[in-house]
């Protein structure tokens, strides 16, 4: 099993940045067999959708709406994701969530991030 812990989220003005994080705990052998690691997101009426994952290598992945703005990296001696947010939109007002995958999908609780126009 693993446990995935998000911090950072909140309330900014548009033009504003974010950091997000997410720690992962749980056995060894949990940890060592997750391969990728990212973030979702989900607005009110939305279904969730990717804004960015990276592999245990480094390869990112991110959407097309985000690429430019945010910001992907992964420390793996932490076992943690990290989401840097600039330029942020009121359209990118969500909760995000954390996932992990390894040989089931693994997702953190949520963290808000609101901004205001």
């Amino acid at each position: 099993q693993v446990r995935l812990v998000e911090s950072g989220g909140g309330l900014v003005q548009a033009g504003g940045s974010l950091r997000l994080s997410c720690a992962a705990s749980g056995s060894i052998n949990s940890i060592i067999s997750i391969s990728v690691m990212g973030w979702y997101r989900q607005a009110p009426g939305k279904q969730r959708e990717l804004v960015a994952s990276i592999t245990r290598n480094g390869r990112i992945n991110d959407a097309d709406s985000v690429r430019g703005r945010f910001t992907i990296s992964r420390d793996n001696a932490k076992n943690t994701v990290y989401l840097q947010m600039n330029s942020l939109k009121p359209e990118d007002t969500a909760v995000y969530y954390c996932h992990a995958l390894s040989s089931v999908n693994y997702w953190g609780q949520g963290t808000q991030v609101t901004v205001s126009s």
